[in-house]
């Protein structure tokens, strides 16, 4: 959690600029006291010199009886308004996330661009659902997709330690997190890092298998109703060659389409 001020600054030094003891700070340190005041919390976070994120990040770790705890008693799934959303941009990948990255729907679209080798339908049963976190480190071709992988990677753990820090009981995020962690040496150096970002827009870069490199923008949308979905949405600058790629890829997928359904008729 204090990663920065392992870097920069003594225990004592910090404990003495949040105006606490060392063994106070210590045991926040540790976790053992869940009822640090909001002064002091906004003391340490001034003195570790936070960004926005950072700070929102210790104050779930500090003061977790704060935060509202969810039991999930079935399987999460796309708001049906959400998933009409999506299928009515046609020309707009997109895809929706759960709050632990995986995926709960994709346009055709998004689902040509960031994972085309997977069965359009498996986000549609929890027991096949992607997880793009997953993907990105374990699945060879997603990992070849992004030019800027580490960067991409990093993007990735910053937002999963955000959701971590807001969901302290939840046994599928952990165990998503242990499996990465076992399973990927690169994600459990970022993990031990404590990245924190709420990355909600920026530029991806790709080498798309079918139609080459491309740089898109996206942006994150999350609708207010406290269940952690996200709506993740790819667009291209007008007139750029990312814009040509991304026209080639939807005429890619509309070909696709016109011979799955002449098959079908056939049979």
């Amino acid at each position: 959690m204090m990663r920065t001020a392992t870097a920069t600054l003594r225990r004592e030094e910090l404990a003495m600029l949040a105006g606490v003891s060392n063994t106070y700070y210590t045991r926040l340190e540790q976790g053992q006291s869940n009822n640090a005041s909001e002064a002091v919390i906004d003391a340490i976070a001034r003195a570790l010199n936070l960004n926005t994120d950072e700070r929102a990040h210790l104050f779930n770790l500090a003061r977790p009886g704060t935060t509202k705890r969810r039991t999930l008693t079935k399987p999460d799934k796309v708001r049906p308004g959400t998933l009409r959303l999506i299928q009515s941009m046609a020309t707009t990948p997109a895809v929706v996330l759960g709050r632990r990255s995986e995926v709960l729907a994709w346009n055709r679209i998004g689902h040509r661009l960031v994972a085309g080798h997977l069965d359009f339908a498996s986000p549609d049963t929890p027991s096949t659902r992607p997880n793009m976190t997953r993907l990105l480190f374990l699945d060879r071709h997603t990992r070849e997709l992004y030019t800027r992988w580490q960067e991409e990677a990093t993007r990735a753990v910053s937002s999963l330690r955000l959701v971590a820090g807001r969901a302290t009981d939840d046994p599928e995020l952990a165990s998503l997190i242990g499996e990465l962690v076992m399973n990927s040496q690169e994600f459990a150096n970022l993990w031990a890092r404590h990245p924190v970002e709420n990355c909600m827009s920026g530029v991806k870069y790709m080498h798309h298998p079918e139609v080459g490199d491309i740089e898109l923008n996206f942006e994150v949308l999350s609708p207010p109703d406290q269940s952690g979905h996200r709506v993740l949405m790819y667009a291209a600058d007008p007139g750029t060659p990312a814009a040509e790629a991304l026209q080639l890829l939807m005429s890619c997928e509309h070909a696709t389409g016109a011979e799955q359904h002449k098959r079908v008729t056939a049979q």
